[in-house]
């Protein structure tokens, strides 16, 4: 069955609906690129036989309400590891955060702590923006999971992030007796090896990894507890790996700007959704430019931060040219210390950029979209995004993400090319980030994506 709706973003698509067993479904909006009606009946108006694409859509859309009605089921029907209820234990853990918590942290982790509780696998997805205190969520429900002898995995994107997360828990986590690993390619073979050794025989409580973490060789002793952070950056086949993985586990999904797919899940309540939208005390806003690329205002804006002691982040995301870039910088601002770091790095020397960056050893650090997840840097307050109309929304906003750590007014610079016309979609996108630049967008933004793209095929690979 087809509905096509009125309104002007429902105008852009269709939506459609699944029935089995007397039962309906809404399952997704799909986003085409002209107004026509859509038929996927058997009997078109002019009785005129289906085209091959209309038979698949019609085969599709019976296979996904079919499947999505399975998951639903499997949800409620699966047995899950009910976690035991609240303990000195982790009172003691959460007494020992220097930081208040905000009133939507504590709604989050009290919906986190009631999942657990019960006796069929947690779904729940995370969303708040960045900084705003998602990874205390998650370290609770772990603390709680390893309480029960259960061990955790935390699934991240990228190997920076994974440092990140590895130095943070083993900061929050220092003065209980919890053993926390990370794996990755910044550790050397024989590294990941004893980990992963020591992770099927039980001695790991948390373990950090980027998608690694998915593959086959991979044994826990215990596993009751996954955490996705950023899912956004995970492609389909990792994702499918996901699915049989954690059919009976619980699963947190942390992000700031959840893909369409994920909102649309939310949206239909198949994945739980806690908000974090309380901004932490002091933060301020980030003032965002969209900007034809020019030397004066990219050297007016680079002076600008050096003048009160603070850093830049210059986003170029080919590893190509980006020694061209290093020397037009160079040529720019004569006086800025200037340091590139790319993911085609030799492991040790990708983190000690970062490190030297961090210890504000140079003025200008010169990166590809590596740095979008992970980096913490409260000096570095101003950002410029050279051809910002290659990146996804998700990434634009992450990317924007990494400044305004501080009490310090941060400034995003979104460049394009003088002489390229904007595409309709980059053009959304770009214009929905400035739109969205308000402390806590991220939600925004993401539900902005859903209207722009579609939530597509919420169970598959398209």
């Amino acid at each position: 069955t087809l509905d096509e709706r009125d309104g002007t973003i429902q105008s852009k698509g269709f939506y459609v609906s699944g029935h089995k067993s007397g039962e309906t479904v809404d399952i997704w909006k799909y986003v085409i690129e002209n107004k026509d009606v859509v038929s996927i009946d058997d009997n078109t108006s002019n009785n005129s036989p289906m085209s091959m694409e209309e038979i698949e859509a019609k085969e599709s859309i019976k296979k996904l309400a079919f499947d999505l009605l399975e998951i639903q089921a499997k949800r409620k029907v699966l047995p899950g590891f009910a976690f035991s209820e609240m303990s000195d234990e982790l009172r003691s853990f959460e007494l020992s955060f220097p930081y208040q918590t905000t009133q939507d942290q504590a709604s989050a982790i009290e919906d986190v702590y009631t999942d657990m509780e019960k006796s069929h696998p947690m779904d729940r997805l995370i969303c708040g923006d960045v900084g705003f205190g998602k990874t205390e969520v998650a370290m609770r429900a772990a603390m709680k999971a390893v309480l029960d002898h259960k061990q955790v995995a935390i699934l991240v994107p990228t190997t920076i992030l994974c440092l990140q997360h590895e130095h943070s828990f083993k900061e929050r986590f220092k003065k209980f007796p919890i053993n926390i690993e990370s794996t990755s390619r910044l550790k050397s073979a024989k590294e990941n090896k004893e980990i992963l050794k020591n992770l099927k025989e039980g001695k790991v409580d948390i373990i950090i990894g980027t998608h690694k973490l998915l593959s086959s060789e991979i044994q826990y002793y215990n596993l009751g507890l996954l955490i996705i952070d950023e899912e956004h950056r995970f492609g389909v086949a990792h994702k499918e790996k996901l699915r049989a993985i954690k059919s009976n586990l619980d699963v947190i999904t942390m992000t700031a700007t959840p893909i369409p797919r994920t909102m649309q899940l939310s949206y239909l309540g198949i994945k739980d959704l806690s908000l974090i939208q309380t901004a932490p005390a002091r933060r301020q806003s980030i003032k965002s430019f969209l900007i034809k690329h020019d030397d004066l205002t990219i050297k007016q804006a680079i002076e600008n931060e050096l003048q009160r002691g603070g850093q830049i982040y210059y986003v170029h995301n080919r590893v190509m040219d980006i020694e061209k870039v290093n020397q037009y910088l160079n040529e720019l601002v004569p006086s800025a210390k200037i340091i590139i770091a790319h993911g085609q790095l030799p492991e040790k020397e990708l983190e000690n950029r970062i490190n030297a960056f961090y210890k504000h050893q140079y003025d200008i650090l010169i990166a590809t979209s590596i740095i979008e997840s992970g980096i913490d840097i409260p000096m570095a307050n101003t950002m410029i995004v050279d051809r910002a109309d290659m990146f996804g929304l998700a990434q634009l906003h992450q990317l924007r993400g990494r400044i305004g750590r501080s009490d310090r007014k941060a400034y995003c610079y979104f460049s394009i090319s003088p002489d390229r016309k904007l595409g309709p979609i980059a053009e959304l996108r770009l214009k929905a980030l400035q739109t969205y630049s308000e402390i806590g967008g991220g939600l925004a933004l993401a539900s902005s994506d859903l209207e722009i793209r579609g939530a597509g095929d919420i169970l598959g690979g398209d």
